[in-house]
């Protein structure tokens, strides 16, 4: 499936970069490290589905997640980040971007949130979305920006 003027989100884009920038300065980091990968998947029926995994991941020891060591589930757990949805595209303050509206994810806390993100487009065709909240805890600003290509 390949995008339309209508909607250049359709297909698959796979992810060349998580970064993110925070309030005070301090140096930007990589949340899922500089071999993050994933994938962002929009079909023309209005569906959305995000992976996002560091890299380089090692293989569990055992075949099910169900007996593993807690300390290896969790290290699998938060090496690993999915959702997926309905989305829909929209223009706010002159700015266009879109909407995933959460049904599913490994995270529970994300199920029927609203996730806005502000979409970019380079030159050579690879998507920025980005959006900004505070760390948790805190009241210090962050700014996440994920770089996507069609490959």
């Amino acid at each position: 499936m390949s995008s339309t003027p209508a909607n250049p989100l359709l297909g698959t884009w796979h992810l060349c970069r998580w970064e993110i920038a925070y309030g005070d300065g301090r140096a930007a980091t990589l949340p899922y490290g500089p071999d993050a990968m994933g994938l962002i998947l929009y079909t023309a029926d209005g569906w959305m589905n995000a992976c996002i995994a560091r890299g380089e991941r090692p293989r569990l020891s055992g075949d099910s997640m169900r007996k593993l060591p807690t300390a290896e589930a969790l290290s699998a757990f938060e090496s690993y980040f999915s959702y997926a949805g309905r989305y829909t595209l929209r223009t706010h303050e002159g700015r266009p971007q879109v909407v995933h509206q959460v049904t599913m994810s490994l995270n529970p806390n994300f199920v029927g949130t609203e996730q806005v993100r502000d979409m970019h487009f380079d030159a050579a065709g690879r998507l920025t979305l980005s959006a900004s909240d505070t760390v948790p805890g805190s009241d210090l600003a962050r700014h996440h920006r994920l770089t996507w290509e069609r490959r």
